[in-house]
């Protein structure tokens, strides 16, 4: 409950001794002067430590009191860590009087205070799920009806809905704005503002208000904004804020924070713009980098030494960020490992997914041999789907696991759903007894109703549920490869029984968790994963043939290496495979982030192989046409040259197949790059091939696209050279 305007604050008194321990940076953040102060606090830097010592001098040297502070961050358990710091600092009774809460919480407490000056009798009850209202307004538009998929393309209405608000987008102006920021929605952009607007019209209720968690903070603001007694009141009440993870703060949080100072200064921020990972839920870090803009005689400080990692890795992340572009690039913090040395970070290259996963099994079964324990043990991928492979690993290894973030995979809904329709396929009796190849069609088919297609849909619930899909179908793609004889009937029983197995215990297990669940985590050893271009960075941050079609959110995939690569405190591990599955063909590259960061003389690196290997060498690693040197990337793998190299095109040809795949991918209801990429179309274009044999040396002409496309393929090839000069030909 707030109180009346307190009496003026006493003499201060002697300041208080500066605790020990303190380096010369964050003794500078804990002693800067009252008044706007950033933090620049880089991984492991202690940027908690020093926010909770600057505190605890604010209040025992008599700046403020404990109880006019309001710390601010974004996870209750963050909030719970500043409290219980505080504990330790020596305030006595004091410690507890600092509110430390994220924002919501902080607003629900106010705006509870508050309502009644604002609204009057009026009720109001918090909606602690929106999934039902917007289902029910998504049914109301007739975007959506009961059914596969369903469930998924609500929660992304929901999230959509959640970054407008957080945005301060009103539904009159969503389309509008998410076609200037070009953001990719889930569904028409109209449509999208339809569901909005009808989820806003049955919040308001014959029994009262429904408020959402980000009404909660437009209430807030708008009490503070619009009712001078009420940011009186408060104002006396709260004089000091501080506010974590500064780089993760929306526009809305933004708007209560200037609500709440008013035309006050007294503010501490601290954040680090090379860990932005949340924009797709309205985060920027626009704010953090625009502090001394907007405060010009704001005290700057720099918190660049990592206590957290070994200089072996701290190296390595530094080289991470360096790579960065952009503007938050320009604020890059550069570490200095405190720690003593530790080993090399690794990069290793498997075949295929399943032998990375073993091989990762392996090796943490190696440190659990060195009594490095499971808790303090990683792996961290980029998307959830990708965690059936470890499960699996892990499993018969006997080693435990917990899934942080997110459920196991034979748990999450979609999968569950997707067994039950293959049971319900299975005792049908007008099926063929499908094995083999036929099996996976067989599985095709049935998940197909739920929602796999051949490209990855849009919005970020979808593409969960599709990933998940994808991997259950590559399950029984590798089922079925070894054992050509398995049927459905033997596909379910192989499910159940690694469904059955994987009961890992909630503690003392090793955690596997997406990179983003991984925020603000540490391990002793940390294992990323899967580190190949399509899935760090994601593929639909990805255009044709492998060229950016997003910079800035390719920089923010960048960002979430960094934050992986920052979360090991001593043993790390990189890797990826060449294919999805045992016996495919290994057409992933590594990741275009690792370029430069793979020792030349590591076994991994792909320009440094042994001369044993080098046959090997040449037949997974293309080298340039025109100038001879190794292919390290997508595109130019798919160019056969380098971007960089001078290529001759014959555009007559290229017109003429650029032609061919609009025609096709309409015939088809594809879209074109799902034909042939654009590349690939260039690689033709310039190397002209004229039987099967060249036409299978150009990268990304697959197997299945020969046989679909290399006769017309051949045929418009062909027509070309034949219409050249008879003369020149020959020479060809």
């Amino acid at each position: 409950m707030m109180e009346a305007v307190p009496a003026p604050v006493p003499a201060t008194p002697a300041p208080r001794p500066l605790p020990p321990g303190l380096d010369p940076e964050q003794a500078a953040a804990v002693l800067a002067p009252r008044g706007p102060v950033c933090v620049l606090a880089g991984a492991g830097t202690g940027k908690t430590r020093t926010i909770t010592h600057r505190i605890a001098n604010l209040v025992s040297s008599g700046h403020v009191r404990a109880d006019q502070v309001l710390a601010v961050t974004f996870t209750a358990r963050a909030a719970g860590e500043l409290r219980n710091r505080l504990r330790t600092l020596g305030l006595g009774g004091d410690a507890a009087a600092v509110q430390a809460r994220t924002f919501h919480a902080a607003a629900l407490r106010q705006l509870k205070y508050f309502w009644p000056q604002i609204v009057g009798d009026v009720p109001w009850r918090l909606l602690d799920s929106k999934f039902q209202t917007v289902a029910q307004a998504a049914q109301r538009t007739g975007l959506l009806r009961a059914g596969a998929g369903a469930a998924e393309g609500v929660r992304d209405l929901s999230g959509e809905i959640e970054w407008a608000k957080a945005s301060l987008v009103a539904p009159e102006d969503y389309p509008a704005t998410v076609a200037r920021l070009r953001r990719e929605t889930p569904y028409e952009a109209q449509k999208v503002a339809d569901v909005y607007a009808g989820y806003e019209t049955l919040k308001n209720t014959a029994d009262g208000l429904l408020l959402d968690f980000d009404d909660l903070l437009l209430h807030t603001a708008a009490a503070l904004e619009d009712y001078p007694s009420v940011a009186e009141e408060f104002r006396g009440r709260y004089r000091c804020f501080v506010v974590d993870e500064y780089q993760d703060v929306t526009p809305l949080q933004q708007r209560v924070l200037d609500a709440w100072l008013g035309d006050r200064d007294d503010l501490t921020v601290v954040g680090d713009a090379n860990q932005t990972i949340y924009s797709f839920t309205g985060a920027t870090p626009g704010f953090l980098l625009d502090f001394s803009r907007r405060f010009p005689e704001a005290t700057v400080i720099r918190l660049e030494r990592d206590y957290r990692s070994t200089p072996q890795v701290v190296s390595l992340a530094n080289r991470v960020i360096g790579a960065a572009r952009g503007r938050i690039a320009g604020t890059r913090l550069q570490l200095i490992g405190q720690r003593a040395d530790g080993p090399e970070p690794t990069f290793t290259e498997f075949a295929d997914e399943p032998a990375e996963a073993a091989a990762v099994a392996r090796a943490i079964a190696g440190l659990l041999g060195q009594d490095v324990p499971a808790a303090e043990i990683a792996v961290l991928y980029r998307i959830n789907a990708q965690s059936e492979a470890y499960e699996q690993a892990l499993t018969e290894a006997g080693i435990a696991y917990q899934v942080r973030g997110g459920e196991g995979f034979f748990q999450r809904p979609e999968v569950r759903q997707a067994v039950l329709a293959l049971r319900q396929a299975a005792a049908r009796e007008d099926l063929p007894d499908a094995r083999g190849p036929e099996l996976v069609t067989l599985v095709r088919a049935v998940l197909a109703r739920l929602g796999l297609t051949n490209e990855e849909p849009a919005g970020q619930q979808a593409r969960e549920r599709w990933a998940s899909l994808v991997a259950l179908v590559r399950l029984a793609e590798e089922l079925t490869a070894a054992d050509p004889e398995l049927d459905l009937h033997g596909l379910l029983r192989e499910l159940a029984t690694r469904a059955e197995s994987r009961h890992p215990p909630t503690v003392q297990g090793v955690t596997l968790a997406s990179l983003h669940a991984a925020k603000g985590l540490e391990w002793d050893a940390v294992f990323l994963v899967g580190l190949a271009d399509g899935t760090l960075p994601i593929a639909h941050v990805l255009g044709d043939g492998g060229a950016v079609a997003d910079e800035a959110a390719l920089e923010e995939e960048r960002r979430l290496l960094y934050v992986g690569v920052t979360r090991a405190r001593e043993h790390l591990q990189l890797s990826w495979a060449l294919a999805r599955a045992e016996g495919s063909r290994r057409v992933r590259r590594r990741s275009r982030f690792l370029t430069g960061l793979v020792p030349e003389d590591s076994p991994a690196s792909l320009v440094a192989r042994p001369a044993s290997d080098r046959r090997d060498q040449q037949r997974r690693l293309p080298g340039c046409r025109v100038c001879g040197r190794s292919l390290l990337n997508t595109t130019d793998t798919l160019l056969g040259r380098c971007s960089t190299c001078p290529g001759e095109v014959d555009t007559t040809l290229l017109s003429a197949l650029q032609d061919w795949r609009r025609d096709k991918a309409a015939e088809l209801s594809v879209k074109t790059f799902a034909v042939l990429s654009a590349n690939t179309l260039t690689a033709i274009a310039e190397q002209q091939p004229l039987d099967e044999r060249a036409l299978t040396a150009i990268p990304g002409l697959g197997a299945a696209k020969l046989r679909q496309y290399g006769p017309e393929i051949l045929r418009i090839v062909r027509s070309g050279y034949h219409a050249q000069d008879p003369k020149t030909a020959g020479q060809k």
